[in-house]
């Protein structure tokens, strides 16, 4: 299966859609950082809501969103960009909580919300556009959308969902954005909301077999879409052994030689991809010519 993502105009052209199946990507996420259930489904749904903010951006463009809600998974740092590369980091992997009062994940008592939503833009500009709100309600989808309205001003409804196994793995992961544009009547606005009251998780509309396809045509209630773009969705980390050699660089001669003296070389570990990078004796002492 390979994860995609739709985006798509609705009810006239009144609309923006964006709806995604983000499963194997949320997969990946789950067995690189060993989460347990309510970590999964936290991260899961960060990058799953990050993932279509970034399907806004263009050509080089990128963003981060870190979510600190001062919960027992610690804070959530997610990267992602316009061509559907997305990579998470989770703080506190091995969290597992008991379901909470609907029967489902506790996102909220995995994530918390005593904290913010923060969202990093880097538009190649000199300085990178920072948009940052309070959590609402820390089961994520309901923050993304407050982060929309408050800090872009774009009226928006976000549903993020991740279903879990029992032995942990994710049996499917996904969501929606929705973005009123400026043209949209009241009616429209009216059927919207209605749809979206009624509509269930998305991520159990996918279990029972629906595709990102059959989701858009959900959410426009029987109208007609108009599918601008469809791409891939995956976890890509843009990690290196370059990029790592030249932070240890950065260190200074005094720290990378007490490396050489105590250590006989340094390991270094991407927080995002857990991908290690091995550098030895002589590689450090090179290392430390450049320092110097």
């Amino acid at each position: 299966m390979t994860d995609k993502l739709i985006k798509a105009l609705g009810f006239d052209d009144q609309i923006r859609i964006y709806v995604v199946d983000a499963t194997d990507m949320v997969q990946t996420a789950q067995e690189k950082h060993n989460t347990w259930s309510a970590a999964t489904a936290a991260l899961g749904r960060a990058m799953i809501g990050t993932t279509l903010l970034g399907a806004t951006l263009k050509g080089e463009e990128k963003l981060t969103v870190r979510i600190d809600g001062q919960g027992p998974v610690g804070y959530l740092l997610v990267d992602s960009n316009g061509k559907g590369e997305t990579k998470g980091y989770i703080k506190n992997p091995h969290v597992s909580l008991p379901l909470n009062a609907q029967g489902k994940l506790d996102v909220k008592g995995a994530v918390g919300t005593e904290g913010m939503l923060t969202v990093s833009k880097d538009l190649g500009m000199k300085e990178p556009f920072v948009g940052q709100v309070p959590l609402v309600s820390g089961e994520l989808g309901d923050d993304f959308t407050y982060y929309m309205a408050n800090s872009e001003q774009v009226p928006s409804a976000i549903g993020v969902s991740v279903l879990v196994n029992p032995d942990e793995s994710v049996k499917t992961a996904g969501g929606f954005m929705i973005q009123v544009l400026p043209e949209a009547s009241e009616e429209t606005i009216l059927k919207l909301e209605e749809t979206i009251r009624s509509l269930p998780m998305i991520s159990k509309l996918m279990d029972q077999g629906e595709t990102p396809e059959q989701i858009l045509d959900r959410l426009v209630g029987g109208e007609s879409a108009r599918v601008l773009e469809t791409l891939p969705v995956a976890f890509t980390c843009d990690c290196s052994r370059d990029r790592f050699k030249n932070a240890l660089v950065t260190l200074g001669t005094e720290e990378l030689q007490q490396m050489i003296d105590e250590d006989q070389g340094a390991e270094a570990v991407c927080q995002f991809c857990r991908t290690k990078y091995h550098f030895n004796e002589s590689e450090l002492e090179q290392l430390v010519s450049e320092a110097s």
